[in-house]
């Protein structure tokens, strides 16, 4: 059977690949603290038919050889860590990261999760938590009787409020942002959420605006950074890649039919 069929049915199932990462950035488009990824391809084996540097004569050697290539697969989906746009709220619990850095958050299962999504809320018992129900790390409660305006953020994490009856403001909670030697090395394990890996590294902590740390940004957001316009170009190049490979399988199909055909 032809090596061409197989080589260009390979390349279909990347270009699948290569869309199925697309619509998952599109479909994250609005997602807060989104990071877009990019898949990453690599070729296959080679078959040799003859090698490069095969002595010819007594004086001279082949100058270059004979290799089949098999195909392509995928080597990795690259998250691309750059500042998404940042958009105010209004909203006194809402966190944006401005830099390097992730906000930690404690899991049900007593796990750490990453998070570039600092879209906070205050729940019964006075902490920050996550739209999931996750607490910040290290925790942040605020005291009984505090006034929810009054809530300030710091750019260096200085968390303070103001009590009912007192007109000086109380400092309540520092925040720590953490940051990775390898950010792409995180796991994604939904949920906004991300995980350490061997590849990451551990977490280093630090206070926002120092040592390389963002800063935070109170009443902001950060949004997606996924680009509508640049996934829909990727979108078409998919899309012609996908047709060409499948083009390929045809035109091999047709050699087979016409060997197949000599004897009648």
């Amino acid at each position: 059977m032809m090596r061409s069929l197989w080589t260009a049915a390979s390349g279909m199932t990347g270009q699948q690949f290569n869309i199925d990462t697309i619509s998952n950035n599109l479909a994250n488009v609005n997602t807060t603290g989104f990071k877009m990824m990019r898949p990453d391809f690599e070729d296959l084996l080679y078959q040799t038919e003859r090698l490069a540097g095969t002595p010819a004569t007594e004086a001279t050697v082949v100058p270059t050889g004979v290799q089949v290539g098999h195909g392509v697969r995928p080597a990795a989906t690259q998250k691309i860590f750059t500042q998404g746009a940042l958009q105010s709220t209004g909203n006194p619990s809402d966190i944006a990261i401005e830099g390097d850095g992730f906000f930690r958050v404690l899991q049900y299962d007593g796990t750490y999760g990453y998070t570039r999504d600092g879209s906070f809320k205050i729940d019964s018992n006075g902490q920050l938590v996550t739209s999931d129900g996750y607490k910040l790390l290290p925790e942040v409660v605020l005291p009984e009787g505090f006034q929810n305006d009054s809530l300030t953020i710091s750019q260096d994490g200085r968390i303070t409020v103001k009590v009912a009856g007192s007109d000086d403001p109380v400092e309540v909670g520092q925040l720590e942002i953490y940051r990775f030697v390898n950010p792409a090395g995180l796991e994604s394990i939904g949920e906004n959420l991300m995980k350490v890996t061997n590849a990451s590294g551990d977490a280093i902590a630090g206070r926002p605006g120092f040592d390389g740390m963002g800063k935070t940004l109170q009443r902001f957001l950060e949004m997606s950074n996924v680009s509508v316009v640049r996934e829909m170009v990727n979108m078409i190049v998919a899309q012609r890649a996908y047709e060409l490979n499948s083009r390929a399988i045809q035109t091999s199909d047709s050699m087979l039919a016409t060997a197949t055909s000599l004897k009648r």
